[in-house]
């Protein structure tokens, strides 16, 4: 099966400044071990970057420094980039598109943030069709008044592979794990 890497909105406002996301720098070495693997067996490997309107005055206005991807992670030229403007990174953008020009018919997601923008690209990816693998240890989030990163990120592992109405598989499987050449997760 033709495989396609999603990284999303691991961007500079969201992971450089104090508090952090929790093992940022982790996170983003896992995910560039991916993205590494990925280009190494042909699969396409895609930036998605959240932004907002200009007006908004928010760090994540189009262009701006905190809009940029996290200075660590290593983007080549035939990466793919997407820029979107909801937690949805297939709604109104071209990632369908780019997904079907690359021919991926599944998908490994990692990045920021595990409760919003990650669940919610899972969730579309797999309603669209997409077997999706989610590299359980190369998203995350930042602690929040209700339950720190660490159990957020627990509670996606353990959740998101439970979803089984879309009738596709969604997996939870360890970023070291998955192999781009044989297929992105091993066998159940």
């Amino acid at each position: 099966m033709p495989i396609a890497l999603l990284v999303i909105d691991t961007q500079a406002a969201l992971f450089d400044p104090a508090p952090r996301p929790a093992e940022a720098d982790a996170v983003i070495a896992r995910i560039d071990a991916l993205a590494a693997r990925a280009r190494a067996a042909g699969a396409a490997v895609v930036f998605v970057q959240h932004e907002q309107a200009e007006d908004s005055g928010g760090p994540l206005v189009h262009g701006s420094a905190g809009w940029q991807l996290q200075a660590g992670l290593r983007v080549e030229g035939g990466d793919a980039l997407v820029r979107k403007t909801t937690p949805d990174a297939f709604l109104r953008t071209d990632l369908a598109d780019k997904l079907l020009a690359s021919g991926a018919t599944e998908l490994v997601v990692c990045g920021y943030a595990t409760e919003f923008c990650v669940d919610t690209t899972v969730r579309r990816a797999a309603a669209l069709g997409f077997p999706v693998t989610l590299a359980a240890d190369a998203h995350t989030t930042h602690d929040k008044p209700h339950a720190d990163a660490a159990a957020i990120r627990a509670h996606h592992n353990a959740t998101l592979p439970s979803l089984t109405s879309f009738g596709t598989p969604i997996r939870a499987v360890a970023a070291d794990a998955i192999d781009f050449a044989a297929g992105a997760s091993p066998a159940a």
